[in-house]
C-alpha cells in the first residue's frame, strides 16, 4: 500500500492508484448529501462508490460540486445493472451514468451482478457488456474496468471472451464472509479486491470478539472492522447517512491491528455460525 497525503492506495494491475477506504452509497437506507459532502471536504474520502442501481448517481454528482473538491483528485465507481447488459444497452447505460454523476470519466465502472433476466443467456449478455466496458477503457472513459459480485466459474466465463482481465472484483466480505478461495483466485489474476459491507449490515459492530478489540485498542467498533478489512490487502466502502459516522470510519490509518488480533477476527468467518445470506443471481432482481 502507498502512501498518500490524506489515505492510503492500493494500485491496480494497470498502474491506476485507488484509495483503500471509500464511502458507500446505495438505494437502501436513503442518500446523504450531508454525509457525503462531510466526507470529502472535511475527511479526506477521495473514494466515492455509486451505480444505477441505487439511482443516486446525480446526488453523488450534486454532492461532489458543492463539496468543492476537484475531480481531478477523486476515485468515482459507478457500475451497470444486468437488467440493462448487452453491448448497446450497456454503451446507453454509461454515458447516462456519465450524464447525471455530471462527469467525462469513471476512475472504475463494474459489471454489478453475474446475472441476467429470466429466459435470457447470461454468459452472452455478460460477454457483449465487457465488449463494451474494454471499449470505454480504451477510449479513456475509464480508467479501470472490472466486476461485482462475480464467483469463480463467472469469471472462467467471462474469460473465454475477454481481452481485457477485470483490475477489479467488488465482494461482499466482512468478519463474517471472506470468500477466500475466491480472493485468492481473483489475485491470481491481477484482480484488486473491494470490500462492500464491512460491517456485515451492523451486525459485525456488536460481536462479542470485535467489542473486545474495540476496548483493547480504545477505538469503535466500525474501525476494528474497516482495519481488519484493510490489513488483508482489500479496500472498503463502508456506507453511512451519518456525518459523524463517517468521520469515525476515516480514521483507521494511524493503528494496526496485531497479527494475532487479526487471527482471532479471522477465526470468525472460519467457525462462527453465523448465517450469512448470499443472494442468487435470479433473487438479483428482487433484491433491494
Amino acid at each position: 500500500m502507498e502512501s498518500d497525503s490524506h489515505t492510503e492506495c492500493l494500485q491496480l494491475s494497470n498502474g491506476v492508484r485507488m484509495p483503500v477506504l471509500g464511502i458507500g452509497t446505495s438505494h437502501v437506507g436513503g442518500y446523504s448529501d450531508e454525509a457525503m459532502v462531510h466526507a470529502l471536504k472535511h475527511c479526506g474520502v477521495r473514494h466515492i462508490d455509486t451505480a444505477r442501481r441505487y439511482r443516486s448517481e446525480h446526488l453523488v454528482g450534486e454532492s461532489v460540486r458543492k463539496s468543492g473538491v476537484n475531480r481531478a483528485d477523486l476515485f468515482i465507481t459507478s457500475k451497470v445493472w444486468p437488467s440493462q447488459y448487452g453491448y448497446q444497452e450497456t454503451k446507453d447505460a454509461f454515458h447516462d451514468s456519465l450524464r447525471q454523476v455530471g462527469v467525462e470519466y469513471f476512475d472504475l465502472y463494474l459489471l454489478h451482478w453475474a446475472a441476467s433476466p429470466e429466459g435470457t443467456d447470461t454468459k452472452q449478455l455478460i460477454s457483449e457488456s465487457w465488449k463494451a466496458l474494454e471499449e470505454f477503457y480504451s477510449q479513456g472513459l475509464c480508467k479501470a474496468i472490472g466486476v461485482s459480485n462475480f464467483e469463480i466459474s463467472d469469471l472462467k466465463n467471462l474469460e473465454e471472451s475477454r481481452k481485457i482481465v477485470p483490475q477489479v472484483n467488488q465482494l461482499e466480505i466482512h468478519i463474517f464472509s471472506y470468500p477466500e478461495k475466491l480472493i485468492e483466485y481473483c489475485r491470481g489474476l491481477g484482480m484488486q479486491v473491494v470490500a462492500y459491507s464491512p460491517m456485515a449490515k451492523g451486525e459485525g459492530l456488536t460481536h462479542p470478539k470485535v467489542m473486545e478489540l474495540a476496548k483493547k485498542y480504545k477505538r469503535p467498533s466500525s474501525q476494528i472492522l474497516n482495519r481488519w478489512v484493510t490489513q488483508h490487502g482489500i479496500a472498503t466502502i463502508p456506507k453511512s447517512t451519518k456525518p459523524h459516522r463517517v468521520e469515525e470510519n476515516c480514521k483507521i490509518f494511524d493503528f494496526a491491528l496485531s497479527a494475532e488480533d487479526m487471527g482471532y477476527l479471522d477465526a470468525i468467518h472460519e467457525s462462527d455460525s453465523h448465517s450469512v445470506i448470499h443472494i442468487t443471481s435470479q433473487a438479483v432482481f428482487n433484491h433491494t
